[in-house]
Order: C-alpha cells, then sequence, then structure tokens
C-alpha cells in the first residue's frame, strides 16, 4: 500500500497548472517536478560494444496500444528511471534511484514497415543554408553524433539524444566507447587562416569540428525493455562532453498537453541522412499522445533521431518567449488503427520525472532541477 500511495502522489505532482484561458499567449506552465536522487551504484562489466547502430526505431505498438498498458508500479518506475553510465575509458556502472516528493510549503514550486521514407506526400523539409543560419540559435543547437544521429545541446557540456542511437536495448553499440559530437563550423576557403577573415575569405562551406564524449546516461527503461513494448518511452540518453561547447543551448522542459503547444505544432532540426553534410528544418502537426509519447507526421528521415523536439512559448516569470526541448525524436511507427495501417513518427516527452532525471543529470544538485 505504501508503494501504491507513493505512485498516486507520484502521478499527481506530474500534474501541470495551466495558465488562465483569458490569457492570449501560450505560456509555459508550471510544473510540481518530484525529485530522483542516485541510492547506490555498482560497477558492471565492461560493455562488448558489438551492436549495429540503428539510425531509427521500428514499433507497431501505436497510441491505443500505449493508453491501454497499465500504470506501472512505484518499484518499476525507480527501476526504469535507473540508469547506466558508460565512461570514456569503457567503464560501465548502474545506480539505482529514488524518487521523492517534496512538500511545497513555504515554496512557490514550478510490425512491419513498407519504406524507410518517412515522408508524408509532399516533403516539407526544409534544408538550413548559410552560416547566418546555421551558426545562429537555434539552429546553432543542432549536433551530430559519430553514430549518425543527432543530437541537441541543452547546457554546456551536454547533448541530449536518443537511446537507441548509442544502445539497442541489449547491448551498445559499436562506436559508442569513441563517440564524439560533431559541431558545424564554417570551411575557409584553400589559403585562408581561420584568425583573420577578410571579404576575400570568407567561409564558403561548412564541416564538423568533433569533441569527444566523457559519459554517457541511458535510462534502464530503455535497456530492460523495447521498442515494441516499455522501451519507447525511455529513447532518451545524456551525453557529456569532455570540454565545454562554448555555443548558446536550448533548455529542457516538461511537456505541455497537445492542446497547449503553439498551434499544435512541434518543431525540430536534424541530419537527416538523404541529405549529407545539411542541417534540416521541419514543422508538423501532433496527431496524437499518450503520457511518454508524442505522435505526429513530421517528414523524417534516419539521421534525424535523437533531435531535440522544441516549441516557443511566453515564460511568464521572465516575461519573455522562450524555446524548451520538451522532446526527443525517437523512430517511425506502423500502427494498426481500426484494421487499416497507419504510420506515424513519435518523439519521446519529457515528462515531469523524466524532466527530474535529466536536470539532475546536468546539474548534479536537485535544488536546481525543481521548476520544469
Amino acid at each position: 500500500m505504501a508503494g501504491l500511495s507513493t505512485l498516486i502522489l507520484l502521478l499527481c505532482a506530474a500534474k501541470d497548472v495551466m495558465p488562465s484561458s483569458s490569457h492570449w499567449k501560450p505560456t509555459w506552465p508550471s510544473y510540481r517536478v518530484p525529485v530522483i536522487l542516485p541510492q547506490s551504484t555498482l560497477n558492471l562489466d565492461k560493455p562488448q560494444f558489438d551492436a549495429e547502430a540503428r539510425l531509427e526505431v521500428v514499433s507497431p505498438c501505436g497510441p491505443a496500444c500505449h493508453k491501454s498498458s497499465p500504470l506501472p508500479t512505484y518499484e518499476e518506475v525507480k527501476n526504469y528511471l535507473s540508469y547506466e553510465t558508460l565512461y570514456a575509458n569503457g567503464s560501465l556502472t548502474e545506480t539505482e534511484v529514488g524518487i521523492y516528493i517534496l512538500s511545497n510549503s513555504g515554496d512557490e514550486s514550478r510490425g512491419k514497415s513498407r519504406t524507410k521514407r518517412q515522408i508524408y506526400g509532399y516533403d516539407s523539409r526544409f534544408s538550413i543554408f548559410g552560416k547566418d543560419f546555421l551558426l545562429n540559435y537555434p539552429f546553432s543547437t543542432s549536433v551530430k553524433l559519430s553514430t549518425g544521429c543527432t543530437g541537441t545541446l541543452v547546457a554546456e557540456k551536454h547533448v541530449l539524444t536518443a537511446a537507441h542511437c548509442i544502445h539497442d536495448g541489449k547491448s551498445y553499440v559499436k562506436g559508442a566507447q569513441k563517440l564524439r559530437v560533431g559541431f558545424l563550423k564554417p570551411k575557409l576557403k584553400d589559403g585562408s587562416k581561420g584568425a583573420n577573415i577578410t571579404n576575400s575569405a570568407m567561409p564558403e562551406k561548412m564541416k564538423f569540428q568533433w569533441i569527444r564524449v566523457k559519459r554517457t546516461h541511458v535510462p534502464k527503461g530503455w535497456i530492460k525493455g523495447n521498442a515494441n513494448d516499455i522501451g519507447m518511452d525511455y529513447d532518451y540518453a545524456l551525453l557529456e562532453l569532455k570540454k565545454p561547447h562554448k555555443r548558446k543551448f536550448m533548455k529542457i522542459g516538461v511537456s505541455p498537453p497537445a492542446r497547449n503547444l503553439p498551434g499544435g505544432r512541434i518543431h525540430f532540426s536534424g541530419y537527416d541522412n538523404d541529405r549529407p553534410g545539411n542541417l534540416v528544418y521541419r514543422f508538423c502537426d501532433v496527431k496524437d499522445e499518450t503520457y511518454d509519447l508524442l505522435y505526429q507526421q513530421c517528414d523524417a528521415q534516419p539521421g534525424a533521431s535523437g533531435s531535440g523536439v522544441y516549441v516557443r512559448m511566453w515564460k511568464r516569470q521572465n516575461h519573455k518567449w522562450e524555446r524548451k526541448i520538451i522532446g526527443i525524436f525517437s523512430g517511425h511507427q506502423w500502427v494498426d488503427m481500426n484494421g487499416t495501417p497507419q504510420d506515424f513518427n513519435v518523439a519521446v516527452r519529457i515528462t515531469p520525472l523524466k524532466y527530474a532525471q535529466i536536470c539532475y543529470w546536468i546539474k548534479g544538485n536537485y535544488l536546481d532541477c525543481r521548476e520544469g
């Protein structure tokens, strides 16, 4: 009974406080975010790094399938949110976590795929050209992983991406130990020096500058599960770089209900593999949602997996518009909708629990993670 009571408290803490309907601006809601803290850490055997990198996840379990799944127990949630940490030297640890609801007193809480195309009718993607766009926010927050996926800068040394880009659910992929993150930089003409750029030596192409990853966090919900069951809900990972990247990053935020998103739309940019070397931007309407997933038909190709899904809303406390990442683009699904096959692209929502976990991975202090 104690575990059940705690789970009820946990789900209540996940409820958002929406702005008044009379408020004309789409406004970031306030959430009471739980606290997730490490309890114990064990050393594991070094992984083999023998899995093939997959640039997408295909699952036949659609919205109805996920909505009909029973709520996890408190112990199951703790297990799913426990995580593995992979270090650059190949060592591996497993950390068990505890989940807590803090009192707010005295504190204002803040099936088989027929095709890989993932394009719906007219291709609505936009390739982003020119350094004036590529090197400016928000496009500059998109980075490329050496395993072929996309990631998004969420702190001075951290990148958010999809778990399947580095772990197939059973084993770490080849290249995960020496994982690198690529930043688009201007490629100067022959004979030019980076220190002094004149009008006659302006960059004409872009290239990637790579930074090694120091360590990677992957939730056990992905490792223990699979894309046809609970695993899709936990298809996210956080990478810590060996050195700061010195670019403006995008904050993470708790995903509001789809009905409260501006225009009901989401946005993301990624390195789709059918347009090598190009950063590709798109936006589209959300078609359906579960507590953990967003279903949409944004045009995308493998390689865009791991892109940060974001929206721009009004931040009432700061009196300004602010973009936040509310999800991670995961992959493609064929779903049986009343006997008719329907395909979606799926993004993992950042729930209050996932926000608390990812924020703690970034900051290392739960007091900095109380407002989603």
